[in-house]
């Protein structure tokens, strides 16, 4: 269905398709910033298309065949599918159709320096804290982050320079369609098998994205993680490394310690020379990796560390990253976390043992049939770490059940493991027992991608 763009300015009502999703809704008001005529659809509402259509971008639940057949270019998110109406309207009436990923490889091509932060895991708070410390830097990068971000109000930024900083996905080798000047790989893990159907898939599309870069780009990755640090044999751009069980990388994290609160501080090596201390005003071990990244390509781009410093202290999490919710009574304090995924279960697992609290309440909602009925065992084991268990149904996203899954099967698998975790998949009952449960100094933790999310906000109402 698509074409290339030459010029943007030669359109004049640009429709996007799905513009509820986070990137698509960035888009979305980086185009009504530049002052195009900017329209879209979604089949849900939300805050994003709530705050689409207050900023004057009128957004349809449901099909906007109108705006669709009267427009001069259609962007389209990855979810939507060629039978549907607006997409069978465009091709009816030869209106240009480009998907998401490929519009953004051509805002890409706009900046002499786009950073395309990238990995399985940590990829949206790694875009946040590079975020912070390229404005405080008064670099005024353009940016694109896969949340909301206090900082700058929102998922995206709209700057005057050269830098634009962009949280780059790998689902269905998206990422692939980008033109990036620097490269952070943050790790590779298995994930999205309902696209790749293998890990070596995943390595590889990896190892095609890195071969993306010039000569004179830069390639950041994980030396704790071998598949990225293998990454430096396909490259001839400049390649610096980081880690903290690998000590021969070129930034090193040593000394660690944690505060009651779970926030780390440490001292960086360059080059097995102190180059700075730096502390951090988020939970757990998974980001002193992900400040670590962010302080190579600062350093790389002349960011002092003062700044880098301040910054990274300053930062307090993206939204839905072990997000600090409230407090109920007996000191009981809420948090949400996106993690959908083991690995990142595992670390927000790891980043609670360095708080004070009692027992953990742990509510999680499984995102997609496909990675719960792959990852199964895997699920089990990262769920184990948390105290107290409940199991919401699966949320589907973009799938139907054809995987012979359910929520109970992972109800069963961690009983197995000798951990007792409830099924209750009703909202509201989840809030009146957790009322009835919890006890002076505990945590609740909302794990998930899905609507898991609104249990928090309804405990504390």
């Amino acid at each position: 269905m698509d074409f290339e763009i030459t010029d943007l300015k030669q359109y004049k009502h640009i429709h996007l398709i799905g513009i509820g999703g986070i990137s698509m809704s960035a888009i979305a008001e980086t185009l009504h910033n530049w002052n195009y005529t900017v329209t879209g659809s979604d089949l849900a509402q939300s805050e994003l298309t709530d705050k689409l259509n207050m900023h004057g971008i009128k957004t349809v639940i449901g099909h906007d065949l109108e705006n669709a057949k009267n427009s001069d270019l259609i962007i389209y998110s990855a979810a939507i599918s060629d039978s549907d109406p607006e997409i069978i309207i465009a091709k009816e009436n030869n209106i240009p159709l480009i998907d998401r990923g490929k519009f953004v490889g051509y805002l890409t091509k706009l900046y002499k320096e786009t950073i395309c932060v990238s990995g399985t895991h940590g990829k949206t708070t790694t875009t946040s804290m590079l975020s912070i410390c390229f404005i405080n830097a008064q670099k005024d990068p353009s940016i694109e982050v896969g949340a909301m971000l206090d900082s700058i109000g929102g998922n995206y930024r709209v700057g005057n320079s050269d830098y634009f900083i962009l949280e780059s996905c790998e689902y269905k080798a998206n990422f692939l369609k980008f033109f990036p000047k620097t490269e952070i790989i943050l790790n590779i893990d298995n994930d999205h098998l309902d696209y790749y159907k293998t890990f070596d898939n995943i390595v590889k599309t990896f190892q095609d994205f890195v071969s993306i870069l010039d000569e004179d780009g830069l390639l950041v990755t994980n030396a704790d993680d071998k598949n990225c640090l293998n990454l430096k044999n396909i490259t001839k751009s400049k390649f610096i490394s980081y880690g903290i069980d690998n000590t021969s990388a070129n930034f090193v994290a040593k000394n660690i310690s944690f505060d009651s609160n779970g926030f780390a501080k440490f001292d960086v090596y360059k080059n097995n020379e102190l180059y700075t201390t730096i502390e951090l005003s988020v939970a757990g071990k998974h980001n002193i990796l992900n400040a670590l990244a962010c302080t190579v390509v600062c350093d790389y781009y002349n960011i002092s560390k003062e700044v880098i410093k301040s910054s990274l202290k300053e930062f307090t999490g993206a939204e839905r990253r072990l997000e600090f919710k409230g407090k109920l009574n007996k000191n009981v304090s809420i948090f949400d976390d996106y993690a959908h995924h083991p690995t990142e279960i595992t670390a927000t697992a790891n980043a609670i043992k360095n708080k004070i609290y009692n027992k953990s309440w742990v509510i999680f909602q499984p995102h997609t049939y496909s990675r719960t009925k792959s990852l199964l065992n895997d699920f089990a084991k990262a769920l184990s770490n948390f105290d107290n268990l409940i199991i919401l149904d699966i949320y589907a996203a973009r799938e139907q059940n054809t995987f012979d899954i359910s929520s109970k099967d992972l109800v069963k698998k961690l009983e197995e493991n000798n951990k007792k975790a409830l099924y209750m998949p009703d909202f509201s009952e989840i809030v009146s027992y957790l009322k009835q449960n919890v006890n002076e100094n505990d945590i609740v933790i909302t794990l998930g991608a899905g609507t898991v999310t609104q249990i928090g906000p309804m405990l504390l109402k």
